[in-house]
């Protein structure tokens, strides 16, 4: 889908006073199976919490610090910023039958569930303990995630893309071409046509000079 149709039915989409959001987008099924018309659900209300602090990225490692998985550490595979939720890969899941019908009892799955930021913790790579971070800056103006209780610098995690490729490991083959190739210029603005282009560079020699033609 592009991403003009993707914004233009984000545009066209009308939230009810009473919506829950959750995992799935508001103009999906699966959102609207949640929230039927005339369905009153409590509201939540959410710390808001700018893009430029949220302490946890995708591909970090946390620790769960309330709820079932308590104690457990996991890895970040999705972060909502508007509900301050995160979900980790393979933790905090809840079971459920997919494809029921008369005849079939359906298949047995288990799906992660969203957990609230409050209720996870960064480990600090240095003895793989929960921390709390904040942002600093070092001596070159690099923006980093400091570990309050050791005072290491926490890297940001390397997350592959979606065709495999981990853009801070890529190494260029033989058939690749260089950055520093792709941004040099080597066109010339010339007021010449074509043809007196490929003439001067193959060295042929032409008094002759076309008409002039006039359009109105």
């Amino acid at each position: 889908m592009r991403l003009t149709t993707l914004l233009s039915m984000a545009i066209r989409v009308v939230v009810p006073k009473d919506f829950r959001y959750g995992t799935n987008r508001p103009w999906t099924p699966a959102a609207k199976r949640l929230n039927p018309p005339g369905k009153k659900r409590r509201k939540v209300f959410v710390e808001p919490l700018a893009a430029e602090e949220w302490p946890v990225l995708r591909g970090d490692t946390v620790e769960i610090l309330a709820g079932k998985d308590k104690g457990k550490q996991g890895k970040v595979i999705q972060v909502f910023r508007r509900r301050n939720w995160v979900m980790l890969e393979g933790l905090n899941t809840h079971h459920r039958y997919i494809g029921k019908s008369e005849n079939y009892r359906g298949t047995y799955i288990a799906s992660e569930a969203p957990i609230l930021l409050h209720d996870v913790a960064l480990v600090d790579p240095s003895d793989r303990k929960p921390t709390e971070v904040e942002w600093k800056f070092t001596e070159q103006g690099e923006r980093v995630r400091v570990a309050l209780r050791t005072g290491r610098i926490i890297p940001k995690p390397v997350v592959e893309r979606r065709d495999g490729i981990v853009p801070q490991q890529w190494k260029d083959g033989p058939k690749d071409t260089s950055p520093e190739d792709t941004l040099e210029k080597t066109y010339v603005p010339s007021l010449k046509t074509l043809e007196e282009e490929v003439m001067e560079k193959l060295g042929i020699q032409e008094n002759k000079r076309n008409r002039r033609s006039y359009w109105y």
